[in-house]
């Protein structure tokens, strides 16, 4: 009693010290190729404003016409399931939720864009918006109205426009560093890239701004817009956006899916330009496996159709907003871009029903997994930590609140991040 049992084995130390040495590189290999998640909260969409639109009120503003489109059109909890056909039981704590999120933080995550939604100016204009931007940026986070997120969309590093979007980068991340420097939220957007030499074109751009500021090597990271065939599928018949990971060095937070531009690229009519099209979903699915562990994060787009005008109207482009937003979650899309006011109300409530749904089956799915009490539905690891990541997103947004998790599953935060393979909360 108490001591090991002697069993018998074939094998010499020697044979399992040789397949550690020759594996020894791929060990460190899946370490630095798939970190995993990064653990910190990962916004529901990107609100899109023109360069020269971004004011300081911007956020409060948006956040206004989005309540008066909500009061407008439907003012209370029955008109709001009506008309995007939620559950009754969801429908009194989705509306309440939506309504509150407009008031506290109508915008998640904002980019102020000097790309398309900006289009060619005369320099002089261009640079002074970017400075602009940068001091109405640096404002909003010192007087505590910034968005979580917020950074810029500059021009692409296609040669027509390469040194104007490099001079734009320049001003307005020096603005930032003339102000006090950057925000722990900034975020920058590299629209339409067609080769992985421009992801790493970026990088180099990036430390060499490190370099003159004396910034930690890494310091800035950027989102990487998938919107060309060609970020998807080189000519050599490979994955190109698996390449673009690569080449961005640790430095891509996110890769976003631009609707318009990819749709176009394949030569699908404009009026079947849409998140639910093949081609994005195809595009889509490549971006999903080139990310998977990775820590880089996916952005699904946009859609044009602006809920504007008479009711029935406003209606029909909510019941579409409230239906590409929910494919794309059941897709594990968390995040979307926005392009209106009026598609806030929508965005948050197909995000709240989503998290409210399915909060009380994933809450005793992970409790029962955590108490090893089975139930109907044996999980794994693997399903525990899609769970606990299902949970954590819920909270992030305020879809959920931590004590009826806590209540639910009997599980802190500190928990959850634990079974999600997630670091510690560090918040934005």
């Amino acid at each position: 009693m108490g001591q090991q049992e002697t069993v018998a084995t074939s094998l010499a130390d020697t044979v399992r010290e040789g397949i550690g040495a020759a594996l020894a590189q791929v060990d460190a290999d899946l370490a630095r190729r798939y970190p995993g998640d990064p653990g910190t909260r990962q916004p529901v969409h990107t609100v899109y404003v023109p360069g020269d639109a971004f004011a300081a009120d911007t956020l409060r503003s948006w956040g206004d016409q989005a309540l008066a489109a909500l009061d407008a059109h439907a003012p209370d909890a029955g008109a709001l399931a009506a008309v995007l056909g939620l559950p009754d039981a969801l429908a009194d704590e989705v509306h309440d939720r939506v309504r509150a999120k407009l008031v506290r933080e109508p915008v998640e995550d904002l980019r102020i864009d000097f790309e398309d939604g900006y289009g060619p100016r005369p320099d002089a204009e261009e640079d002074a918006a970017a400075a602009r931007a940068a001091a109405l940026v640096a404002a909003a986070y010192e007087n505590s109205t910034a968005a979580p997120y917020m950074g810029i969309r500059m021009k692409c590093m296609e040669a027509a426009v390469r040194d104007r979007g490099i001079r734009t980068l320049d001003i307005f991340l020096t603005g930032l560093m003339e102000a006090g420097g950057l925000p722990d939220g900034l975020v920058l957007t590299l629209p339409k890239v067609t080769y992985a030499e421009q992801v790493t074109a970026m990088v180099r751009l990036l430390e060499a701004f490190e370099r003159a500021h004396g910034l930690a090597s890494g310091r800035i990271g950027f989102e990487i817009q998938i919107e060309t065939t060609q970020s998807i599928l080189g000519a050599d018949g490979r994955a190109t956006v698996a390449r673009m990971i690569e080449a961005a060095e640790g430095r891509a937070t996110s890769l976003h899916y631009g609707t318009f531009d990819y749709s176009a690229s394949c030569g699908v009519s404009a009026a079947h330009q849409s998140l639910d099209h093949p081609v994005a979903d195809h595009a889509k699915a490549v971006m999903q496996v080139a990310a998977a562990g990775t820590g880089v994060r996916l952005s699904d787009g946009s859609t044009n159709v602006l809920p504007v005008g008479p009711a029935d109207r406003v209606h029909a482009a909510w019941r579409l907003h409230h239906g590409l937003v929910s494919r794309s979650l059941a897709r594990a899309y968390y995040q979307g871009w926005d392009m209106h006011p009026a598609h806030l109300p929508t965005r948050y409530a197909a995000v709240y029903a989503f998290y409210r749904g399915g909060l009380e089956q994933a809450a005793a799915r992970l409790a029962a997994y955590v108490a090893k009490a089975g139930g109907d539905v044996m999980d794994e690891p693997a399903t525990a930590k899609a769970l606990s990541g299902y949970l954590l997103r819920g909270l992030d947004c305020g879809a959920v609140d931590t004590a009826e998790v806590a209540r639910l599953t009997g599980l802190t935060r500190a928990d959850l991040d634990a079974l999600a393979g997630r670091p510690a909360a560090t918040g934005v």
